[in-house]
């Protein structure tokens, strides 16, 4: 039989496969990536499964006898698969006269939240990862990494394992905490806002009490439809006030417009609340 001839295109591919030097032109001989002494790689040993902490941590939350700040402070000493891809930079015609890649750059993948946010996704296993973007690569870093990454990216939100059973979002001031390295308190349940709220109502008098709860956007579901109480994207806190009577639409309008630029003056507060929602009663 007449031997066939490889079409042009995997002639091409294989004709730059496998020799001695890679595409930068450093040889391949001599190259060694496992050990200690490599400084480029703090995960050797890795196994690429979810960091049992954070594991332990959501099953609690789900089961109702956890929190969210106990899943973020799981996160703070978990390892995470941050989604690379590669994106063409340079195409360039090959001796075949095909069109090849003549430069690909790498960028993080990052989503956008239905609130029109950017948010940047990170997985807790490869599996998760694989599952969700089978052609993106899996970097593994410390979870402040991920966070001082999406800082940089001026992402908004981390979403932890999008596409999983379940998938726990980290919103701003939790991912700030995260990137710092510092302990993160829930805004529902930091009583220095209460005090910040109460002195941004105190000029208008027909506020008569102010209290701060968490929100009804906190909430989520798991992939099967059972409830959550944290995870969700937000409004993570509720601001409920209590009202003089005989206000009409436009005074409370015109009221809520005053707190919430007082509020929003204290950067203390903007810093430590994500979104909130308002709740009027007399």
């Amino acid at each position: 039989m007449a031997a066939r001839e490889l079409p042009g295109h995997i002639a091409a591919a294989l004709a730059g496969a496998g020799g001695p030097v890679d595409s930068a032109g450093r040889p391949w001989s001599g190259r060694d990536l496992a050990g200690d002494g490599n400084p480029l790689h703090n995960f050797d040993a890795d196994d690429g499964l979810a960091d049992a902490g954070y594991t332990e941590a959501l099953k609690n939350l789900i089961a109702g006898s956890g929190t969210e700040a106990d899943v973020v402070a799981s996160l703070a000493t978990a390892r995470v698969f941050v989604p690379i891809v590669a994106v063409l930079g340079e195409e360039a015609e090959s001796e075949h006269g095909l069109t090849a890649d003549k430069q690909a750059d790498m960028a993080l993948v990052s989503l956008t939240a239905p609130d029109g946010r950017k948010a940047l996704p990170v997985f807790t296993s490869v599996a998760a990862l694989e599952h969700w973007h089978p052609e993106a690569r899996p970097v593994a870093v410390y979870t402040a990494r991920a966070a001082l990454s999406a800082v940089a990216e001026d992402a908004q939100l981390l979403v932890i394992d999008p596409g999983a059973e379940f998938t726990f979002v980290v919103r701003r001031p939790a991912m700030w905490a995260l990137a710092q390295q510092r302990k993160w308190v829930p805004s529902y349940a930091d009583a220095e806002l209460v005090s910040m709220a109460e002195t941004a109502a105190a000029p208008d008098r027909r506020i008569l009490a102010v209290t701060l709860q968490q929100g009804q956007g906190t909430a989520s579901r798991t992939a099967a439809g059972a409830p959550v109480t944290g995870g969700g994207a937000g409004p993570e806190l509720r601001m409920v006030l209590q009202l003089a009577p005989g206000l009409d639409p436009q005074d409370v309008s015109a009221l809520a417009a005053g707190l919430q630029q007082r509020l929003t003056a204290n950067p203390e507060f903007v810093e430590r609340v994500d979104s909130l929602d308002l709740k009027i009663t007399r």
